[in-house]
């Protein structure tokens, strides 16, 4: 088989990977992993393909053209890209380019990757020092090729860890001054619901505390955290009304004015529209 992928174009190692059924319906799964060097300017195209794919430029240049945008790329940058809309990927002609790539899918990917758009994601960007892309496809490949009997369960593990570093890039395009001290407000928000969760809260007091405009604060708190930031703030209070119901024999009246909502039926709509089910259900259940 790897003499299919030699050729005066390309020199390439990859692993065309079939996952089971099992893999295909329930985790996120990779049809193909592999590595190229290429030998001579070329260009590889596709469209309407019901995958997704992140590389990363190891060595030389190219270009990427997607979504009606030509991106420039040189060793150190990655792509993430939604195979669906047409794409072409080229190496440069004076700087030959060589590639660490992974094509994969899941039943969740189309809403991860609106998620990463949503948070200011960009199909290019930089990988820093540290980053762990290299590694995590460089353990794809191995992994894809292994006979180990969990491997779908192993790639599955690594394409999540490999996301999670990708989400958290999603705001580096446009990480300028100014963003870095808005960005840190809304930590520093965060930071504030979790230490002051058993008052009473409102948007308008939190935007006064933190001098924002609570329309920017509400708009952003939710690109930034996927919440809004009273929703964020039911959130701290029933994860405390658990550890309560839990690990207390306090009333659930009593475990709601602890954790700051003190009208009793309030407190059970919320926790119930929260966790599925009533205060009482719950500690019963656990």
């Amino acid at each position: 088989m790897e003499s299919l992928f030699q050729g005066t174009s390309v020199k390439s190692n990859r692993v065309i990977y079939t996952p089971s059924s099992f893999a295909k319906a329930n985790l996120l799964h990779l049809q193909e992993a592999g590595e190229l060097q290429a030998l001579q300017p070329h260009t590889s195209s596709r469209s309407g393909l019901r995958s997704f794919l992140f590389f990363l430029v190891t060595e030389g240049a190219g270009t990427l053209d997607y979504d009606g945008l030509r991106h420039s790329l040189s060793a150190g940058d990655c792509a993430f890209i939604d195979c669906r809309k047409s794409y072409a990927q080229s190496s440069s002609e004076d700087n030959l380019w060589s590639l660490r790539w992974i094509h994969f899918y899941g039943s969740s990917m189309s809403g991860i990757y609106e998620k990463y758009v949503e948070r200011g994601g960009r199909p290019v960007f930089r990988a820093e020092r540290g980053d762990p892309f290299l590694g995590l496809l460089t353990e794809l490949l191995a992994i894809a090729g292994s006979e180990d009997y969990i491997r779908d369960m192993r790639i599955n593990e690594k394409i999540t860890c490999l996301l999670t570093a990708i989400m958290e890039k999603s705001w580096h395009p446009e990480r300028t001054s100014p963003a870095r001290s808005k960005k840190q407000s809304l930590q520093q928000v965060k930071a504030y619901l979790e230490e002051h969760y058993r008052e009473q809260i409102t948007l308008d007091m939190v935007a006064g505390q933190f001098y924002l405009n609570k329309f920017y604060l509400a708009r952003s708190f939710k690109e930034q955290f996927g919440t809004t930031v009273l929703g964020y703030l039911n959130q701290i209070r029933i994860t405390h009304a658990k550890q309560l119901l839990r690990f207390s024999g306090l009333t659930a009246e009593t475990i709601g004015r602890e954790v700051g909502i003190p009208e009793p039926g309030y407190f059970s709509r919320v926790f119930k529209k929260v966790e599925g089910v009533s205060p009482g259900e719950y500690r019963r259940m656990w």
